[in-house]
């Protein structure tokens, strides 16, 4: 039997443009697996419209006997159709399963709170178990070995502080780069002020509790592993030697939970200097911990540009969403921005419990004020792994919805049933009446949600001189079938 795996980006139809960001996670399982000389193929469908033939034909000459996916909530109901098309070609072939909804889901089901064998965690967690054949919790770099053994369970957790397989900082370190090499590179486009871009991750888990985030169980989700700042810099000078970009998209939650922050920063700028070149670059931090020695610093890496999930303008909400950060702290974080050159994206999202008119008004009024750059404003869905999820009782007389109270004001929230297995619909949407609502409050049904949502958008983009984003076609590409080889946009192996 080949010692050859497959691994397998699922798409993402619900982006406008899929070759944007290259999914990190698996580049990184893959050149763990490479290290240990292993074969691997990568079968990027990001983009690729007719991806269910795609995978039938590579599967059926492929010399893999295992095939490797990985998947977030939104991209799950393409996986369970990619896994259909393996089956049909390769009914012998092993297929694992990995990522964030993975991780997620597990975290809910195995609980105590949340789990138990009639939970929506427990429905979610089965549906997993059976579509594939081993599933991976948590970090897999080091967990893709135990998956890959003949005698390999049908789970292996490894999002477990206590498991041999859960990274802290200096394994963090050790790990090889991601295997960017096995992707087409030149085929994802992303700028940061004109200038070419990549994404990286610098440091794993965020230890704060939103109520509307994943991973709040999860202690590979939760728990901050950070690499040392020599180690990013020197991934930062790799990709600038191998692919000549100048932009750097640092794809982490919180930049600023990082107690290296300002020598990281430096460090960046020290690469720069020795270079002889200038650095673009961009990042997410934590509003209520942002400082003038923090902003200084990112301005002199290079960054111009900071993303904060503000998410709300209400006291109130900000309070049920258990956010930590209060109203004034996200206007002195704007105001801090903005003293240092720094232009600030406002990460908006509405349907918390207890959202109503006033409450949207608040937000509406807070950006009116605060006059961010740059907004997004979403709708929130009810993640597996979310608080607003797990911790959901099924509401009296209403079938099929689900209903969370936040404990210290008694505002709820209603979400319906989603089956993440078949439906996408609820990540995000376009302005021109594309977005979709699976939650409401005791004030705002769906359809008002959206209605706001909307309006809050138009008034604020034209009073700031906020444009839309450019109208673009999907940016998705459909494969000739039929060829004896897969475009090097598609496919790639280990050499």
């Amino acid at each position: 039997m080949s010692d050859a795996i497959c691994l397998i980006i699922p798409p993402s139809a619900f982006l406008l443009d899929e070759r944007v960001f290259m999914s990190l996670g698996i580049l990184r399982v893959a050149a763990v697996l490479e290290q240990s000389g292993r074969s691997v193929e990568m079968l990027d469908l990001s983009g690729v419209e007719n991806y269910e033939q795609v995978v039938g034909e590579h599967a059926a000459r492929s010399p893999a006997a295992v095939f490797g996916l990985t998947v977030t909530t939104p991209q799950y109901p393409a996986a369970t159709r990619i896994v259909a098309a393996l089956r049909r070609v390769r009914p012998d072939a092993r297929v694992v399963l990995g990522g964030p909804h993975v991780t997620l889901v597990n975290a809910a089901y195995k609980h105590p709170e949340t789990g138990g064998p009639r939970s929506r965690a427990a429905q979610a967690y089965e549906q997993m178990r059976a579509l594939a054949d081993v599933l991976v919790a948590g970090d897999g770099e080091e967990a893709v070995f135990a998956a890959l053994r003949p005698d390999a369970p049908k789970l292996v957790d490894a999002d477990d502080p206590a498991s041999p397989m859960f990274l802290d900082d200096k394994r963090l370190d050790r790990l090889p780069f991601p295997a960017r090499q096995l992707v087409d590179v030149d085929s994802y486009n992303y700028q940061i002020d004109g200038v070419r871009a990549l994404s990286m991750i610098a440091q794993l888990g965020c230890p704060f509790q939103c109520g509307f985030c994943g991973g709040r169980r999860s202690p590979s989700l939760r728990r901050v592993r950070m690499r040392s700042s020599a180690n990013v810099v020197a991934e930062m000078e790799s990709l600038y030697r191998a692919y000549g970009v100048r932009g750097f998209m640092l794809y982490d939650d919180e930049l600023n939970v990082n107690r290296h922050m300002l020598e990281l920063m430096d460090q960046v700028r020290g690469l720069q200097d020795r270079l002889g070149v200038e650095f673009r670059l961009r990042g997410f931090i934590k509003s209520h911990i942002f400082n003038d020695a923090q902003a200084e610093a990112m301005y002199k890496a290079g960054f111009r540009w900071i993303l904060t999930g503000f998410e709300s303008g209400s006291s109130r909400i900000l309070v049920n969403m258990n956010k930590r950060a209060t109203r004034q702290d996200n206007t002195r974080c704007v105001e801090t921005a903005r003293r240092h050159g720094l232009k600030v994206k406002a990460l908006m999202s509405l349907g918390h419990p207890g959202e109503s008119e006033e409450t949207v008004a608040d937000t509406r009024d807070w950006l009116l004020e605060a006059k961010p750059d740059d907004i997004d404003i979403a709708l929130i869905t009810t993640y597996p792994g979310t608080p607003y999820y797990d911790e959901a009782v099924p509401l009296a007389g209403r079938p099929g919805v689900w209903a969370y109270t936040f404990p210290a004001t008694g505002d709820r929230l209603y979400s319906c049933d989603v089956d993440y297995a078949q439906v996408a619909e609820y990540y995000k949407g376009d302005p021109e009446g594309g977005y979709r609502s699976f939650v409401f409050t005791d004030q705002l049904s769906p359809e008002r949600l959206v209605e706001l949502r909307d309006s809050v958008e138009r008034e604020v983009r034209a009073a700031l001189g906020i444009p839309f984003n450019p109208a673009r076609a999907s940016q998705r590409y459909e494969h000739s079938m039929g060829q004896t080889e897969l475009p090097a946009r598609i496919l790639r192996r280990s050499r």
